[in-house]
């Protein structure tokens, strides 16, 4: 068998764990091979040894039959690899043109040929569907967007064997699709693709075959046609998921969470991001608001957070108006909020797993006297969560988060918001980047919180995850709602309407 890149017996350690033990991977020419397995398995490892990020402990890389030794992410690229990560390697203060073209500069005379560069970032954002706006700050723009510049950063590079790091986890249903087809006509054009995910349904969507990682092993590589989805995720967690959301009839009470005319201005053009808006979330109720990504849903929840001064209107929590609080009175008083960008808003990279664990209740007596940290409780309260959430990290609460995977890092953020008690409980894509068994436990986890009586608001372009999880659902349209409907009462094809501004219903 022709394999144009083969990884064999691959180990590769890190301080007090071996992410991949023995691991073999091959790919031909012209497919898309999943690469799937639990948060930490150690998949986006040993794509990182591939790209040449990280120096193997042991085995063999062949690329076209022949060994290769990948120094580093240039000598990647020059060898036909490329890569999008699953947390995003842009300069926040380059415009979207810069970064495609950093570190591959056409020059003439020493000066740089940019209107070559932009003709050609166009032409590659017209082929494959993925509209950017060239002249645009990396910080100014949408997680969904940033995920675009990374794509056309590789197909910039013309790469041939391309990585994609959970490149759906930020995108919404419409731009999965969109980037389905662009992966299958890159397969077609001969381009060998690697494609880390989550999703099994995806996988059964797009790939030709698919390999199992659990914890740091290779399971096996099977035949996507010949599997179903439960077949995968047995092979990935080693036991049966139960794939839908269990939960019973809700009782809803009193209102929780009241936004009263809210709007938010934009600092861009003259239409507001977030106009009159108005809703409730109640004791006992899990309030999803879908929508396609941009239309006012982050300005809404920076707001609620107090990330943002509200422009007008009112933000009440269990009747008191929070409007113009800050985000520490907004978080003892029964407020929880687990961010869209964890690494920009819910985690500090560089402190340690307790550290960031302990980060809203720092201050309280239990963890301080006298203004000096108590290490002990520290630690002790790291190694429940670490164990209740199943955080996966080397060396338990002393572990840097920078260096855990996505998932481990989504998970340690819902464990330090629920394990507060809130009252309000805003949770903003929460499964990003989890796998199978641990979207299982965090749905499961909202359920609880709304059983116990907690009012929950969900933001999520997960479609069939809004339908599943929510008892009530709210769509956002160019940062008004212009839906109010119960699961039950609606299609997915209905909701992607309402999404689209192709439909109205009543907003009440």
């Amino acid at each position: 068998m022709e394999y144009i890149i083969e990884m064999l017996n691959i180990v590769k350690d890190f301080p007090g764990i071996r992410a991949n033990d023995d691991v073999t991977l091959q790919i031909k020419k012209g497919e898309i091979h999943a690469l799937l397995g639990e948060n930490g398995a150690g998949k986006s490892t040993l794509m990182s040894v591939l790209f040449g990020m990280y120096k193997p402990e042991g085995g063999t890389i062949k690329l076209r039959g022949e060994t290769v030794q990948i120094s580093g992410p240039k000598m990647a690229n020059f060898l036909g690899i490329g890569m999008v990560h699953q947390h995003f390697m842009l300069v926040h203060n380059f415009t979207v043109l810069q970064n495609i073209i950093l570190g591959v500069e056409t020059t003439k005379n020493g000066f740089l040929k940019i209107e070559e560069a932009r003709e050609k970032v166009l032409a590659l954002s017209e082929q494959y569907g993925l509209k950017v706006d060239p002249d645009a700050l990396i910080s100014e723009i949408t997680v969904g967007m940033q995920q675009r510049v990374e794509i056309l950063k590789m197909l910039y590079r013309d790469n041939d064997i391309l990585i994609f790091d959970e490149p759906t986890a930020v995108l919404t249903p419409q731009e999965i699709d969109e980037l389905m087809e662009i992966m299958r006509g890159l397969a077609q054009e001969g381009k060998s693709i690697i494609f880390i995910t989550h999703k099994l349904d995806e996988i059964k969507r797009v790939a030709d075959r698919c390999t199992v990682l659990r914890r740091g092993k290779c399971i096996g590589t099977v035949n996507v046609s010949d599997v179903t989805v439960e077949d995968m995720s047995e092979m990935m967690v080693g036991r049966k998921v139960i794939l839908h959301v269990e939960k019973k009839p809700n009782e809803p009470g009193k209102p929780v969470l009241e936004v009263k005319n809210l709007t938010v201005k934009s600092d861009r053009s003259k239409k507001n991001k977030v106009q009159n808006l108005s809703l409730e979330v109640k004791e006992g109720e899990i309030v999803c608001i879908a929508g396609i990504d941009g239309n006012g849903q982050s300005e809404l929840v920076y707001a609620i957070g107090g990330l943002i001064p509200a422009d007008s209107g009112q933000i009440l929590l269990k009747d008191e108006d929070i409007t113009n609080k800050s985000i520490r009175y907004r978080s003892i008083h029964g407020f929880s909020h687990i961010p869209e960008d964890r690494h920009k808003h819910g985690l500090i990279l560089d402190y340690n797993l307790a550290e960031n664990l302990m980060l809203l209740e720092y201050f309280e007596p239990r963890f301080q006297s006298h203004g000096f940290i108590k290490d002990s409780e520290m630690f002790s309260h790291a190694d429940r969560l670490i164990e209740q959430f199943d955080i996966r990290s080397s060396e338990g609460g002393r572990t840097k988060v920078r260096s855990m995977s996505g998932g481990n890092q989504q998970k340690a953020i819902v464990a330090r918001e629920l394990s507060r008690n809130p009252d309000l409980l805003l949770a903003v894509q929460p499964t990003r980047g989890l796998d199978v068994g641990a979207i299982e436990y965090m749905h499961s986890q909202i359920v609880k919180a709304r059983d116990i009586g907690k009012a929950v608001l969900v933001v999520s372009f997960e479609l069939s995850e809004v339908m599943q999880l929510a008892d009530r659902i709210l769509v956002m349209y160019e940062g008004e709602i212009v839906a109010n409907v119960k699961p039950s009462e609606v299609t997915e094809n209905e909701l992607g309407m309402y999404m689209a501004g192709a439909k109205r219903g009543n907003a009440v």
